[in-house]
């Protein structure tokens, strides 16, 4: 339900009447993201798994951006995205919306950008189905590299954020122990078609 809804919002964000003199780009990347935490979780309902203070996560990000003011070398638009993550039995999904700037400032076919986003995101420990949800934030920077008039290579995306992820204290198994927000730095290829 919730990727149709996404899909919805993709297609409306596309057929806007700002979308006519924009750049339009849709992507599905794999993605792997570390996710950290200072301190071990040792009750039953650690995102980590218990004893832990990371795990690395991987799954996939379907996503769109929306170039809205493109002025000269550098534009400005909006990006949302959709990810699904997965790892020894932890799960981590989110939605973000975030504000991206990008542009040519060397030759092409090169094109940086950074963005940062806000995000709903949903957590699961492992051999748990009990999930909280909660907000987190992302930075991101990264570089497509243009192979065609339509498809572009996102060379890589590099991202930090931080989260508030399900824990032992949060689900009430924590002896009042209560656990820092924790940190995730992402890692991201893949191909962008552009429209």
């Amino acid at each position: 339900m919730r990727l149709r809804l996404f899909a919805a919002a993709l297609l409306a964000l596309a057929l806007s009447p700002v979308a006519a003199h924009a750049q339009i780009g849709v992507y599905m990347n794999p993605v792997a993201i570390r996710v950290s935490n200072s301190q071990k979780d040792t009750g039953p309902f650690a995102f980590l798994g218990q004893n832990s203070t990371s795990q690395v996560l991987f799954g996939y990000t379907l996503g769109g951006y929306d170039a809205i003011f493109p002025s000269g070398t550098l534009s400005a638009g909006v990006d949302m995205r959709l990810s699904d993550l997965h790892s020894n039995g932890a799960m981590l999904r989110d939605f973000m919306l975030g504000v991206r700037l990008s542009g040519t400032p060397f030759t092409r076919p090169f094109k940086p950008y950074v963005q940062a986003s806000v995000a709903v995101t949903t957590t699961k420990p492992p051999q748990s189905t009990v999930h909280t949800t909660k907000g987190a934030y992302m930075v991101y920077g990264g570089v497509d590299y243009t192979l065609s008039r339509h498809v572009d290579l996102r060379a890589f995306e590099i991202g930090y954020g931080s989260l508030t992820t399900v824990s032992s204290s949060s689900i009430g198994a924590g002896n009042g122990k209560s656990f820092p927000a924790t940190s995730m730095v992402s890692f991201s290829s893949g191909l962008v078609f552009r429209f």
